[in-house]
């Protein structure tokens, strides 16, 4: 499974983050389902992006994020996220343990966006997700929920 995780400001544009995925998908192709923070996944222009892409959103627990090792490292998300890059934690804690980045953070141009996909590990492809919340869109019928994956 890979995971694109995001990472925005409280203003950003459906533009800009169609911007980071698309880079995200010219060099790896469509991702399985995107994640970000708790306190994000409710944003409206992510949930949109959701639901132009088709994948799922995973919401991802504070205490999952602070335990990821990411290779950015920016004093303002440690502070606010405790992590060195919310879009690179989000990735990685969604695609379960023993995952790796297989891009590190993308930024936007107008730097309201950015953007990791991590790879879960062969070993862990039915890993416990049980700290990560799905708030995204069936692909089938683009019907929002919102439920506890177990």
């Amino acid at each position: 499974m890979r995971v694109a995780g995001l990472g925005f400001r409280r203003q950003v544009s459906l533009a800009s983050l169609l911007e980071v995925m698309s880079r995200v998908q010219f060099e790896h192709g469509k991702p399985d389902a995107l994640a970000t923070s708790v306190s994000k996944s409710d944003a409206g222009p992510l949930q949109l992006l959701a639901l132009t892409l088709g994948l799922p959103l995973l919401s991802i627990e504070p205490e999952q994020l602070a335990r990821q090792e990411t290779h950015t490292q920016s004093a303002r998300q440690q502070g606010l996220f405790g992590t060195g890059s919310l879009a690179e934690a989000a990735a990685l804690a969604a695609a379960g343990p023993e995952a790796c980045l297989l891009l590190t953070r993308i930024v936007s141009a107008d730097g309201m966006a950015t953007a990791a996909l991590a790879l879960a590990s062969p070993l862990n492809q039915q890993s416990d997700n049980s700290n990560k919340k799905t708030t995204g869109h069936d692909s089938e019928n683009s019907q929002k929920t919102s439920q506890e994956i177990t």
